[in-house]
């Protein structure tokens, strides 16, 4: 018996493999959804038309959330962020990946630093204002 094939169709499914680094063990899986537009890793971010390497996810260092990162970067453009992560309020780091080299990646880093900066020129502004004495003189602390 001959088989003639005459259509051939093929297709593929690919997801992100995401694994936790707790200790050492990565058989603790985990979320698989953006935690700031809830939309599944495998899927596409808003601002994307197409899932995959142009829009790369960016695991958090400090915490363990995890976000498309187009999401995270306008979630860190907004100055009522102060560069802390949308879910814990933990300041947000990212772990440092293959696409570390992008130009969003460098965007994303710039966006960290800068609320770090304003997190430590706030933390000196309250040290002014302590030092203030109470008839509301400015007294110099060395």
């Amino acid at each position: 018996m001959k088989v003639k094939i005459v259509e051939w169709h093929g297709f593929s499914t690919w997801h992100w493999n995401l694994v936790s680094d707790n200790n050492g063990s990565s058989s603790e899986y985990i979320d698989e959804l953006c935690g700031i537009c809830r939309v599944a890793f495998d899927g596409t971010c808003p601002n994307c038309r197409y899932p995959g390497d142009e829009c790369p996810i960016v695991l958090g260092a400090g915490c363990s959330h995890n976000f498309h990162l187009h999401c995270i970067i306008k979630w860190l453009e907004q100055n009522t962020s102060k560069g802390l992560c949308p879910m814990c309020r933990q300041v947000f780091t990212y772990k440092e990946t293959n696409a570390v080299g992008s130009e969003e990646m460098v965007n994303l880093q710039n966006l960290i630093m800068g609320h770090k900066s304003l997190r430590d020129s706030g933390r000196d502004a309250g040290q002014m204002i302590e030092s203030m004495s109470e008839d509301g003189d400015l007294q110099m602390t060395t």
